[in-house]
């Protein structure tokens, strides 16, 4: 019987961590069936990576579009069932924390369908975040789980998950990052965005940050207090905008909003600023390899080695905090180091553990 693997994508951090995992899979003569639910469909947040990241295009995608978190699971695990049914996979893998996630891993098990999940084991702690909750929910569902960074692998142990099935294989988005690497160009995006000198870089879209007016206004307030020593430049997604804009973003003269950019555009940005203020977790990870600090407004990550061993600080959104901790990364830049496995061969190193499986299975 034939071996049907689907991937499931939906949004922006996912694309940045399948494309190395489908390369190595289609190098090797196995390529997978790659699915979109369509969580993103914003051009610049879903097209534009698919031709920049040189993912081949989806075999379907699902267009779920946006939605409450329950609207939205609920419609992503329909469409999934009716994919799954119709196609019969050996096996589901699935990406990060986004509902599509969550909401392909409940499918899959209940149709007892193998699933692997890429980035397991990462905890907040914070089950007010929905991210964790997709994120706990997944790995209880997994049977593989390919984990970034050694804490993971102990979280998981924790938890109780069975050892066979984790593997610790580096971070298939900073592979991504390697790739690219040279092709990165901050003169351009200064020139394209009219930037002159040094500037920061800034994104938000945590619902904890841009759902509530007050936590959103002490942010806009750091911020702004920030941009009298640096301009800002936030590539703004459109999570949060109406919120953040009348807590008086695009007010302050040293803050430039702009739209989402493409990986490209966004990481030629990035790689030039001398700060990065943000709620992302993938940024937090990208960071740390760039060498750029970066300041978490948040109270905790999910990605403690981006603090143990890299250039990033959790600040929190108390504006007081946001600028004086700005100001002694600006005249103090901290230095980190690469995290283990953190070589650019995640991808790879997936690939090959899941053809191994699928070969024992067979």
């Amino acid at each position: 019987m034939e071996f049907t693997e689907i991937h499931i994508v939906g949004a922006r951090p996912n694309f940045m961590k399948a494309a190395p995992v489908v390369q190595a899979l289609n190098d090797r003569g196995a390529p997978p069936l790659l699915v979109h639910s369509g969580q993103h469909y914003d051009r610049a947040l879903s097209e534009v990576f698919f031709e920049q990241l040189h993912l081949p295009e989806p075999d379907l995608n699902l267009g779920v579009g946006s939605g409450t978190h329950a609207a939205q699971t609920a419609a992503l695990m329909v469409a999934f069932e009716k994919t799954f049914v119709e196609h019969g996979p050996s096996r589901v893998v699935v990406y990060g924390d986004i509902n599509s996630t969550l909401a392909a891993a409940v499918v899959a098990a209940k149709m007892d369908i193998p699933l692997a999940h890429v980035e397991a084991g990462l905890r907040s702690f914070d089950r007010t975040m929905p991210e964790e909750v997709n994120r706990i929910v997944t790995d209880v569902l997994s049977d593989l789980h390919f984990v970034t960074s050694p804490e993971a692998v102990d979280q998981l142990t924790k938890e109780g998950i069975p050892g066979a099935g984790v593997h610790f294989v580096g971070n298939p988005m900073i592979d991504t990052l390697v790739r690219f690497h040279s092709l990165l160009d901050p003169d351009a995006a200064k020139r394209t965005l009219d930037i002159a000198g040094d500037y920061a870089v800034a994104t938000l879209h945590r619902p904890s940050n841009v759902d509530d007016p007050g936590v959103a206004a002490s942010i806009v307030d750091g911020l702004g207090r920030v941009a009298k020593s640096i301009p800002i430049v936030i590539a703004l997604h459109p999570r949060g905008r109406e919120v953040l804009e009348q807590a008086g973003l695009s007010e302050n003269p040293g803050i430039h909003v702009v739209e989402p950019l493409g990986y490209l555009e966004f990481m030629s940005l990035m790689s030039g600023a001398r700060l990065i203020l943000t709620d992302s977790g993938g940024i937090q990870e990208e960071t740390t390899i760039l060498g750029i600090p970066c300041l978490t407004l948040r109270h905790n990550t999910e990605r403690p080695i981006t603090v143990t061993m890299g250039t990033n600080q959790l600040v929190g959104t108390d504006a007081a905090v946001i600028a004086e901790t700005a100001e002694n990364v600006l005249a103090q830049p901290p230095t980190g180091s690469t995290p283990p496995l953190w070589d650019g061969k995640a991808g790879q190193r997936i690939a090959e553990i899941l053809l191994e499986d699928r070969e024992a299975c067979s």
